[in-house]
């Protein structure tokens, strides 16, 4: 199964995000979430990251949603076959992916589905 990293300046909001998206889910899924810094703070930390990598890879790739601005940066640093950036809503995105890596949906569609959050967005 694709595993999710949400990664965020914020650890509560990270959080947050993973336990709605899992409950909406309803489905154990490889999801987890590195928001903050080591000490609570606010930031976006790689250490933070590459431990949620390793905790939700299962080999089938992982999706790396940030929020905005250096979280979008942290997670570039982990760009590499099989382990993607999404730019995405982060909630709705998060959600779609959550959904579509449930249903055992491979890497690229558990991205499509992301990406195609945005769409129900516009107006």
């Amino acid at each position: 199964m694709v595993g999710i990293v949400l990664i965020s300046h914020s650890g509560p909001l990270a959080a947050e995000v993973a336990a709605l998206a899992a409950r909406i889910c309803a489905v154990d899924v490889p999801l987890g979430a590195a928001g903050g810094t080591e000490d609570g703070g606010l930031g976006s930390s790689p250490e933070l990251v590459a431990a949620m990598i390793e905790r939700v890879d299962q080999g089938d790739g992982v999706i790396l949603i940030p929020d905005l601005g250096g979280s979008v940066l942290t997670a570039r640093l982990f760009e590499a076959p099989g382990v993607v950036v999404a730019d995405v809503p982060f909630v709705e995105g998060t959600i779609a992916a959550v959904i579509s890596a449930s249903a055992g949906a491979p890497l690229r569609a558990v991205l499509a589905a992301a990406e195609d959050a945005r769409r129900f967005r516009k107006f």
